[in-house]
C-alpha cells in the first residue's frame, strides 16, 4: 500500500494542541494497513504486525525503534514470537496527533520488506 502520509514531516506538536477528534484522524486512518492498525478509545493507535519468525520481528522492532529515535516520538513495543504489537499516541496532548499517523504510516513501509514474496 503506497502512503504519502508516510513521506511527510513528524511535527512536533505543543502543549496548546488538542488531540485529534475522530473526524479529524478519519482520513489518516485510511493511509494505514487497516490489517494492523486501529484506534482505541479514541485516543491511541495500536497495531499488530506478524512475521514468520522471531528473528524478523525482533530485527522489526530493531527497525522501528530506530525510526522513532530518529523522530524523537517513541511507541510502546511489544516483541512475541512472530509478532510486534505497537501502540502509539501523542503524550505531550494526552491523545492523538498526526505525526502519530505518520509514524505508522512509516512502520507499514518498513513492515513490507518483511512480507513473503
Amino acid at each position: 500500500m503506497a502512503s504519502t502520509l508516510a513521506d511527510q514531516e513528524c511535527e512536533a506538536c505543543t502543549s496548546a494542541d488538542e488531540p485529534l477528534t475522530e473526524d479529524e484522524y478519519a482520513n489518516y486512518l485510511t493511509e494505514l494497513d487497516d490489517s494492523v492498525w486501529e484506534v482505541v478509545d479514541e485516543y491511541y493507535l495500536e497495531g499488530t504486525y506478524e512475521f514468520e519468525d522471531f528473528r524478523d520481528a525482533l530485527e522489526f522492532t530493531y527497525e522501528i525503534g530506530e525510526l522513532a529515535e530518529e523522530e524523537w516520538h517513541h511507541p510502546d513495543i511489544h516483541l512475541t514470537w512472530g509478532k510486534v504489537r505497537v501502540e502509539m499516541w501523542t503524550h505531550k496532548i494526552d491523545g492523538l496527533h498526526k505525526t502519530d499517523f505518520v509514524m505508522a504510516a512509516r512502520m507499514d513501509r518498513i513492515h513490507e520488506e518483511y512480507e513473503p514474496n
